[in-house]
């Protein structure tokens, strides 16, 4: 960036000991870095939890919650996200960025180190953006780094990761954009844009990020203990970590419970510090217990209809129309969660953005999803003449590991085929690693799916369904979509109000052609030991951050 360009166009932001101003175009404000200092007498390891197991620690092809929770407390990005959503310094000393929205440098921070003592430099940054954006790779979160100056072209295949907009000079990274980007603070908090060593990535080959030794780490923790199948394994405190002096808990100790009410039990026999209480009966046999907790989340539950033209009946509007207008959604969370979660009125959950006015982004794009059994009727009927059948047999794919998902899937199969004659539904349950695997692969009628936000603006969840997008596992096309998306973020980008706009058209675009089923946004309590402090629950992103975490001696 030359000197004069970046006097006269760019807004500079000191990260130091006590404060960073950073993103938010047209409104900028200092915050404080969130550094803090626990009364813990003695460190003691906390006990955690996972529903099931986790894939990778291949950061850059990591899609799933809990992969990524131990992605996020192993790695450290330029930014991270504190206790009340804001976005605070991690690896980055300084950040300027211009007023057009086009241009950021970074400043590290002296004296960065991997976790096995290597020194962690700009590089590490460049690669990462570039091998998440390389074909090669096959990143399912690729399309988050469009946006910036020749991904795009790289992604179809047309350009040479070489030439990404991410540069770096000594200890300083320049991103280069070709069109603002509203969440682009927000990327440089994701767990998919941590830093990586080439060497050490190149030396692994295919078994970087398979165990827990094949991999390097660059945040508050390292990892120890997983084999790339158990289900046992745990976070130990990373002594290279610039910022260890704020790391207080020495070990987080994890064991994937995969039967809710088995983590309950463990609980409560003090095995655990923490267990989910999502299912209908322990809710109600635990929402009193000491240490419940509402754990807020931005996740929708959603059915993805395969439209492609190998499932005729799917590719058929009224007949997906039909199936959206038989799912009695307040029915489904209530028999399902035990009302914890909210029937869906679109894609996108409560609880993930505002608008500019302070209105819940959800609130303000909802569309009219209602049960209506007599007009299901007539579409299914119409449906049906169309495609020249007078009855339908259709899979619906889900989790076996799951005892919510289950239900859903029998709650939904009953549901349909009393309602629409002539339609028979098969039930397919498959393991997680599975189910995703087979949405990628397209090999399903219909499944369900589950998104959490990953950023808190909208294009976390409308980035999803493009033409072509990596997400659009049903492979519909939907010019309205198209076109309504494109505005969000190019056009109307730092527009706040025209962008929220163009979501309500998105949304709408989704209900008229019924390309999905949003079912319900997923609510969630948790039993949660008092003993443990300062664990950071967030609704997008890295959702449980343990770096000021700990367990207090008694």
């Amino acid at each position: 960036m030359a000197k004069k360009k970046k006097k006269n166009s760019t807004t500079k932001y000191v990260i130091g000991a006590a404060a960073v101003a950073v993103v938010a175009f047209g409104a900028y404000s200092v915050l404080n870095n969130g550094n803090k200092k626990s009364d813990n007498k003695e460190g003691q390891a906390i006990r955690w939890t996972f529903p099931t197991d986790i894939s990778t620690l291949d950061i850059s092809k990591n899609t799933d919650t809990y992969s990524g929770t131990i992605i996020g407390n192993t790695g450290s990005n330029l930014l991270r996200i504190d206790a009340d959503g804001k976005v605070v310094p991690e690896l980055a000393k300084e950040i300027t960025h211009s007023k057009d929205g086009l241009s950021y440098e970074v400043t590290l921070r002296d004296g960065l180190k991997w976790s096995d003592g290597s020194e962690l430099t700009a590089e590490d940054f460049v690669y990462t953006w570039q091998r998440i954006v390389d074909p090669k790779t096959a990143s399912e979160y690729s399309y988050l780094a469009s946006g910036v100056k020749n991904a795009d072209d790289i992604l179809a295949g047309k350009g040479k990761v070489e030439d990404l907009g991410v540069k770096a000079d000594g200890n300083k990274i320049t991103f280069t954009l070709e069109r603002p980007v509203p969440q682009f603070e927000y990327l440089l908090t994701f767990t998919n844009f941590m830093p990586q060593s080439k060497k050490f990535v190149e030396k692994e080959g295919d078994k970087y990020g398979t165990t827990s030794d094949k991999q390097l780490y660059s945040g508050p923790y390292k990892f120890e203990g997983w084999n790339g199948t158990n289900g046992s394994f745990k976070l130990v405190k990373n002594e290279n970590y610039w910022d260890k002096d704020s790391v207080k808990a020495p070990e987080i100790d994890f064991e994937v419970v995969k039967q809710p009410e088995n983590a309950v039990q463990m609980y409560k026999q003090n095995k655990l510090d923490f267990a989910p209480i999502g299912t209908p009966d322990l809710y109600n046999a635990n929402k009193n217990e000491k240490g419940v907790k509402y754990v807020a989340e931005a996740t929708t539950a959603y059915i993805q209809y395969l439209q492609n033209g190998k499932n005729k009946a799917l590719s058929n509007t009224k007949i997906r129309q039909a199936l959206n207008l038989t799912t009695n959604r307040k029915e489904l969370v209530d028999q399902v969660t035990a009302g914890v979660s909210k029937p869906a009125t679109g894609l996108v959950p409560a609880e993930l953005a505002k608008t500019s006015d302070g209105k819940d982004l959800a609130e303000f794009v909802k569309q009219p999803y209602t049960y209506n059994v007599d007009e299901a009727k007539k579409l299914w009927d119409e449906g049906l003449k169309e495609i020249g059948e007078s009855s339908v047999k259709l899979t619906i794919t889900s989790d076996a590991d799951n005892p919510a998902a289950k239900t859903t899937v029998e709650y939904l199969s009953g549901a349909w085929e009393n309602a629409l004659p002539g339609l028979k539904i098969e039930q397919k349950f498959v393991p997680f690693k599975q189910r995703l695997q087979d949405s990628t692969n397209h090999n399903f009628d219909m499944v369900i799916s589950l998104w959490g936000g990953d950023y808190p603006e909208g294009s976390t969840f409308y980035s999803l369904f493009p033409t072509g997008a990596p997400y659009n596992n049903g492979e519909f096309s939907n010019k309205a979509y198209d076109e309504s998306f494109k505005l969000a973020t190019t056009k109307d980008a730092l527009n706040d109000e025209a962008r929220n706009n163009d979501y309500k058209d998105v949304e709408k675009a989704l209900y008229d052609e019924a390309n999905i089923n949003p079912l319900y946004w997923r609510g969630r309590y948790a039993l949660e030991n008092p003993e443990v402090k300062d664990v950071i629950f967030a609704s997008t992103g890295l959702n449980t951050d343990f770096k000021y975490a700990y367990r207090e001696s008694k």
